[in-house]
């Protein structure tokens, strides 16, 4: 039996359209069909999805192959979505998680009025059936009983057991009635389809079934389908999905079958000569069917799981696997049940499986997670790392999750080496930089002329991306400063306190852990970071942008091959995935920091998306030169010219000068406007020094800018105080400098400004690890937690305590006790850097 149900006013419009209802689209599915015409259009595609001939919009790619990528979902164009009875019933499975249900509907109406086309396939008939019943009985008992028993009775009612189809009968006009009323609320319409698994054993009622789907879609109308549970047999036990013979379900149909009969395409896409049609036993087989009769990019399975584990999901080692290829099922454990609902996950991945070889991406996820479930669908659609995403195309290399334990027990092994070998290393691979310079040059010159033909890199993002043969010998000479200065850094111990006779404690320094280093258009920031993380022991995961992907190969390859000297070619990942920036910031049980290299907004986004895992960098770099009363005119033009003018892209780039009010108009001022304009920095005004101006530079939209480029503001203050306060509310806690003649000012100046770096008399420029004397940096950090400034080795590394005792316990220590505390701080052992 079939039914088909739609809550549709006389006539429905569609932006751009007027559509007139045809009455295939709201009578019983199972009618007699009329003769099927082909419909040529302009493109020269026949269509015959119905009896009624229409132009449908294109879709955004070809169906016959599923998606390889998550990234790839963003261009689905139809989608059916699958909610799991779990996932529409409440947890006492008596009504329907309204506000789950609610969510899920506002998501859909999202997708469809973003020009998708969507279907729902929905289980909670049973159980709001269930909830309507058991309120007539009590209603129905309470009233017998109170004219019979009296009051006391009450308490005593028994319900009885309810059988499942009489539940669906009762609640499947309700249901329906609900998605009417929710889907109203952002003016689209939707449809009911009941459906049994003999409809697709009959030739007659799937085609009427397909052509009302499609042209239910071509009137922007939802469709809601259901298994008709009011009529289905009780499930078989393990009959889910048996299958059926395809020869079988074809005996007796026209060999030359047209077009409206999507099963020929079906098989055809397939390219199989035998094949089992899915059969319809649970709603999960039903979505299975329809998405691939349908024709649909992606079928979205919503449960109570987050997807398939590689072992049942609460146990202790159990991992959510992010892609499932075809053949990996053997690995896996299935489960138990959903609390309710006849599939399993078992059932559901061999649905899942099924649609993926019909030419259908899947994605079986989490509906019922109170903190997910509110954008779980649209996330989906837009490639993010929900669930498990079913694939046929296997990656060539490791998932990320994979390269980060890797990067995790290799930097394990580096940590244990020995000071000497993790710095002979790092020696190794600063001689790599310049012996291989040719191929690092010719790799960069590749992204150079890529950037330049796609156009789309700004002139200082272009300087970042460009290597040359000076930056390289700059960074040898970096490399081996690290090397040097990293033979007292992991194990290094820095307290020794006796805490009784024979109980000695110890602080010593041990690496953080794995990193995570995102990095944009620098590919010299890949060997700085991975010296860095090899000198102090840690796991290393390298992120880079796509800008800079020849650069950075060639230089990941140089950085392994040093690596595999002391065998440790694992300890540094870099990330060839298509993984976007916030599902690696989800790892947060395989990373331990995440340090950011680029704009202030990939800072802020990556701040933004990070849970649970600490961000170590700054989002803005807004650098001061304070010009004083007391400064030197020659002074002044050398530290602003440098600050804002070597290199303006950098963060540690001047970006406000704030200048006294006694040096307007004075030889001084003069001097600087004029360096500024021969260097050709664009002035923009701050409030106070326009109201000093007849004719002004543009006015300031904001005091706190990073313009990156040559650019500044200038702004005038009263005093040095008031240039503080100045640098506190607009400045970024990042480089501020002072420049003056007078000691006093320039000490208060030091004293009160609350930033990573401040400076007298010198350029904002040298806030960097290298000149720092540091070697390298891996970036600069504005947080008041752990490392602050240019980060070198000692950022990277944390402590632990380590107890030495000869059978001590506590109870020893009490009132009563034989031993007491001493607490007595002990020498520090110098080691052996030699």
């Amino acid at each position: 039996m079939m039914l088909c149900r739609a809550a549709l006013s006389p006539c429905f419009h569609a932006p751009g359209r007027f559509l007139l209802f045809s009455p295939w689209s709201i009578a019983a599915i199972a009618r007699p069909s009329l003769p099927a015409h082909n419909w040529v259009l302009k493109n020269g595609s026949v269509r015959c999805w119905s009896n009624i001939p229409f132009i449908t919009v294109p879709l955004s790619r070809t169906h016959g192959k599923s998606f390889a990528h998550r990234s790839e979902l963003k261009h689905a164009k139809r989608i059916v979505v699958k909610l799991g009875s779990a996932v529409v019933t409440r947890g006492d499975e008596c009504g329907l998680a309204l506000g789950r249900l609610a969510s899920i509907v506002e998501q859909v109406s999202m997708l469809q009025n973003q020009g998708r086309e969507m279907m729902i396939v929905t289980s909670g008939a049973v159980a709001f059936g269930k909830q309507r019943l058991r309120h007539e009985i009590l209603l129905s008992q309470s009233v017998r009983q109170a004219l019979h028993s009296g009051q006391n009775q009450l308490k005593d009612m028994a319900i009885p057991v309810l059988e499942a189809r009489a539940c669906a009968a009762a609640g499947q006009s309700g249901l329906m009635a609900l998605y009417e009323a929710m889907f109203t609320q952002y003016s689209i319409c939707a449809a009911q389809i009941l459906v049994t698994n003999l409809d697709f054993h009959d030739e007659q009622k799937r085609r009427n079934l397909n052509g009302t789907l499609h042209e239910l879609l071509r009137m922007n109308i939802v469709p809601i389908i259901n298994t008709n549970d009011a009529v289905v047999p009780p499930p078989e036990p393990n009959s889910d999905l048996q299958g059926v013979n395809v020869g079988k379900v074809l005996q007796g149909a026209d060999p030359v079958c047209g077009p409206a009969w999507s099963m020929k395409a079906w098989l055809t896409n397939l390219c199989r000569e035998s094949y089992n049609v899915i059969s319809v036993k649970d709603n999960d087989s039903l979505a299975a069917r329809l998405a691939v009769e349908m024709k649909t990019d992606l079928l979205i399975v919503l449960s109570d799981v987050e997807g398939l584990f590689d072992s049942p999901p609460g146990s202790d080692d159990a991992k959510l696997i992010d892609i499932f290829y075809p053949g990996d099922q053997q690995s896996v454990t299935f489960g138990t049940k959903s609390r309710v609902g006849m599939g399993g996950m078992e059932a559901k991945v061999k649905a899942a499986l099924w649609a993926l070889q019909g030419g259908t991406s899947v994605v079986i996820a989490n509906g019922t997670h109170p903190k997910i479930s509110g954008h779980v669908i649209t996330d989906i659609v837009e490639g993010k790392k929900v669930g498990t995403f079913f694939s046929e195309v296997k990656p060539a290399g490791p998932t990320v999750e994979q390269q980060a334990e890797m990067a995790r027990a290799g930097g394990r092994t580096l940590a244990a080496l020995q000071p000497e070998q993790r710095a002979d290393i790092i020696y190794h691979l600063a001689d790599l930089l310049t012996d291989q310079r040719e191929e690092i040059l010719l790799a960069n010159k590749k992204d150079m002329e890529e950037a330049e033909n796609k156009g789309r890199l700004a002139l200082p993002f272009m300087k970042r991306l460009s290597l040359s043969t000076s930056k390289l010998n700059s960074l040898a000479i970096g490399l081996r400063q690290i090397a040097a200065s990293s033979q007292d850094s992991v194990g290094r111990v820095i307290r020794r306190t006796r805490i009784a006779k024979d109980l000695e404690l110890e602080q010593v320094t041990v690496p953080i852990g794995v990193l995570l280093v995102i990095f944009e258009s620098r590919p010299d920031c890949l060997p700085q970071v991975s010296a860095l993380a090899i000198a102090s022991g840690n796991g290393l995961l390298l992120k880079g942008g796509r800008e800079a992907s020849h650069s950075n190969q060639i230089l990941h390859h140089l950085t392994q091959e040093a690596l595999s000297i002391h065998g440790v070619k694992d300890a540094v990942q870099l990330v060839n995935t298509r993984e976007e920036v916030e599902d690696l910031c989800r790892l947060d049980k395989l990373i331990d920091l995440i340090i950011p290299r680029g704009s202030s907004q990939l800072v802020r986004d990556i701040q933004k998306a990070a849970k649970g895992i600490p961000v170590m960098g700054h989002s803005e770099g807004i650098c001061h030169v304070y010009v004083d009363a007391d400064a030197s005119v020659e002074k002044v033009t050398r530290i602003v010219r440098d600050s804002k003018c070597e290199y303006p892209a950098a963060c540690n780039a001047l970006e406000t000068l704030l200048i006294h009010r006694d040096q307007l108009r004075t030889p001084l001022f003069d001097q600087i406007i004029d360096m500024l304009r021969v260097e050709q920095v664009k002035i923009h005004a701050g409030p106070r020094f326009a109201s000093y101006l007849t004719f002004s530079p543009s006015e300031v939209k904001s005091l706190r800018t990073e313009y990156g480029d040559l650019e500044c503001c200038i702004e005038v203050v009263d005093s040095v105080q008031e240039a503080i306060e100045h640098i506190h509310k607009y400045g970024s806690s990042h480089t501020d400098v002072i420049v003056t003649e007078n000691e006093k000012t320039a000490e208060y100046f030091l004293q009160h400004v609350d930033s990573a770096c401040v400076f007298w008399n010198a350029s904002t420029r040298f806030s960097d690890g290298y000149r720092f004397g540091l070697g390298a940096e891996v970036g600069i950090s504005t947080s008041r937690i752990h490392a602050r400034g240019p980060v070198g080795i000692e950022g990277l590394l944390t402590t632990k305590w380590l107890l030495r005792g000869d059978n001590h316990v506590v109870s020893d220590f009490s009132e009563h006790g034989s031993m007491k505390y001493l607490h007595e701080n002990l020498p520090i052992p110098q080691r052996n850097t030699n």
